[in-house]
């Protein structure tokens, strides 16, 4: 999942944006209202974090301007305001949760999660395809019981196949939600990626699950379903 993290404070942009690469995330940063703005025009986000007293803008005009050009992602607030009406203002802007500072990193997972679920694709947290199963909550994978270990990439690569099980995704599409802003078009990384997953969740086990269409991308389908 690819994460906006909008934060003018560089340390605690630092920690969060580690915390969240550790977890599986791919993150940008912008570190005032105006770049956070010009990001989500130019990017697609899974979802955003959204400090409020930033330069330039504040986090309540980004989230209106977002939702005024039909950005529809889930938005979380953070901010040091912790007034009723500071949240209620956030709220009433377009945000769907509000978190203050400071905070406990745990419980920002948590709550990213939650707005996560409410995604037609995350109502269950628990994914199965075949004998494989995903679990988004914890990260655990495992095929025919035995679990597999990933990285983090690899992990958010399977989980986005996953999350779009039956459906062909082209190297753009992953790119924009399992990589950051660093990421190169022109290199082969996604192709490396792609092999290491495929020999973790296909080697030693029929059927095969994780498929390539030449030209068009990858396929994460269950195996009754290629002969349907």
């Amino acid at each position: 999942m690819r994460i906006l993290l909008a934060e003018d404070e560089p340390d605690a942009a630092a920690v969060l944006t580690r915390g969240l690469r550790e977890n599986t995330f791919a993150v940008d940063v912008a570190v005032d209202g105006k770049e956070a703005l010009q990001r989500v025009h130019i990017n697609s986000y899974d979802l955003i974090l959204l400090d409020v007293l930033m330069p330039r803008m504040s986090g309540y005009e980004v989230c209106r301007e977002i939702r005024k050009i039909g950005v529809t992602c889930p938005v979380l607030m953070l901010t040091a305001l912790d007034a009723v009406s500071s949240r209620i203002e956030g709220l009433d802007c377009g945000a769907d949760d509000y978190l203050c500072k400071p905070f406990d990193f745990g419980e920002l997972l948590a709550r990213m999660r939650a707005l996560l679920r409410r995604r037609p694709a995350f109502q269950d947290p628990v994914i199965r395809i075949d004998d494989l199963m995903l679990d988004t909550s914890s990260h655990r994978v495992s095929r025919g019981g035995e679990e597999i270990e990933l990285t983090a990439r690899e992990y958010a690569l399977l989980e986005y196949l996953a999350l779009n099980t039956g459906k062909v995704v082209g190297r753009e599409e992953i790119s924009e939600h399992v990589w950051d802003e660093t990421y190169d078009p022109f290199s082969n990384l996604i192709e490396v990626y792609m092999q290491r997953v495929r020999r973790k969740i296909d080697q030693g086990h029929e059927p095969k699950l994780l498929h390539t269409r030449r030209g068009e991308g990858y396929l994460l389908i269950a195996g009754q379903e290629m002969h349907v």
